[in-house]
């Protein structure tokens, strides 16, 4: 259970008042490809998407986005600041899959870690807007030996709309998934904010699993689709994306899936939504 200071409970930091029960972290919104907002972008600070494992350190231990522990090697987190921190473990463009597989073991050696960067975004303790916070982490990382494998995410700033989207062309031609805009005076809240948008060519979303669909023709005795349902209730199938394999494996009745789609249609729904990975915590 992840508790916050008196100092943040004040008002420092915007809180829901049941955030305090579960590790719970902030999160952006989609915009897709087009960036109709926001329209004052020298308010806004840009940086990469990577496309890895988030995940959250309270000072002692490296946590999924969900609060789970993530079992890393020994060795791993030595020298680390003993201040929470928020980012994204990332080994590479491409690399989610084994990335996957590490958070998800509990045996790995120190070896299998080696490639294996947490890319710091946040220092969501911290009473202060996203620059504040952005100068009090380059501060912090400055003044200790700080390990190779513990990286600040760049920001940028002062892009207008040409600006932005050429930048946002140069990481997809290099296999990366789009850029995340911070309002540069935003508190930290936990809670879902427009005040984090995410800047992609498609959107992602989580849904829970609640049925598995038969499949017919060539799919006969394997998946079909999948029931799942979003956080704002909505229920759809989805019975694209998956591979052969996942099919006569589907992913477990009550797990959450990241699936991927195009807009929305007129009735609300995700427009060709497509399975893309079980959610790793």
């Amino acid at each position: 259970m992840l508790k916050y200071p008196a100092l943040i409970l004040a008002g420092l930091v915007a809180v829901p008042a049941q955030a305090d029960a579960e590790l719970t972290l902030m999160h952006g919104m989609e915009i897709g490809d087009q960036l109709s907002q926001p329209e004052d972008l020298a308010n806004w600070l840009v940086s990469e998407k990577f496309d890895g494992v988030r995940a959250y350190w309270n000072g002692q231990q490296l946590l999924t986005r969900s609060g789970y522990p993530i079992h890393t090697p020994p060795g791993f987190t030595d020298g680390w600041p003993g201040q929470h921190l928020e980012g994204e473990l990332w080994i590479g463009y491409g690399q989610f899959s084994r990335l996957s597989g590490l958070v998800q073991r509990y045996d790995t050696q120190p070896d299998d870690w080696h490639d294996v960067r947490f890319m710091v975004f946040d220092l969501p303790q911290w009473p202060d807007t996203f620059t504040g916070r952005q100068q009090r982490l380059q501060q912090l990382l400055k003044s200790h030996p700080v390990p190779l494998n513990l990286k600040l995410v760049p920001q940028y700033s002062g892009l207008d709309e040409a600006a932005l989207q050429a930048r946002l062309q140069q990481v997809l031609a290099k296999g990366g998934e789009g850029l995340m805009l911070h309002r540069a005076n935003a508190l930290y809240q936990v809670q879902r904010t427009a005040d984090i948008r995410k800047l992609k060519p498609f959107q992602d979303a989580d849904a829970k699993v609640l049925a598995h669909l038969p499949g017919k023709g060539k799919y006969v005795g394997m998946l079909g689709s999948v029931q799942v349902e979003l956080e704002d209730g909505t229920r759809l199938r989805i019975g694209s994306g998956f591979s052969d394999t996942e099919r006569a494996d589907p992913p477990p009745i009550g797990s959450t899936i990241t699936f991927r789609y195009n807009g929305l249609t007129r009735h609300g729904k995700p427009r060709f939504a497509r399975f893309l990975r079980i959610r790793p915590d």
